[in-house]
């Protein structure tokens, strides 16, 4: 089972949560080029490891928010 640290909220089962995927930089839409919107749009680093994400609380405050979240063993870094 894994528990994800809500900010809001507190320790919740994942079930409450929807995965919103890697967090990425947007690029300023007055200089990007039509590759680095691509690059932004469908494309991701899919890591082995640790990788900072978006993640929905969909079935408690419903708030986004960043959690860094190991890919291979599920491990959630706490806050500090």
């Amino acid at each position: 089972m894994l528990l994800i640290p809500c900010p809001y909220c507190g320790l919740r089962d994942e079930s409450e949560f929807s995965n919103r995927g890697e967090v990425v930089v947007r690029p300023d839409p007055d200089a990007a080029s039509d590759a680095q919107w691509v690059q932004y749009l469908y494309f991701r680093n899919n890591v082995r490891g640790w990788q900072s994400e978006y993640w929905v609380h969909t079935h408690g405050c419903q708030q986004l928010f960043v959690v860094r979240r190991h890919t291979l063993t599920q491990q959630i870094e706490r806050p500090a």
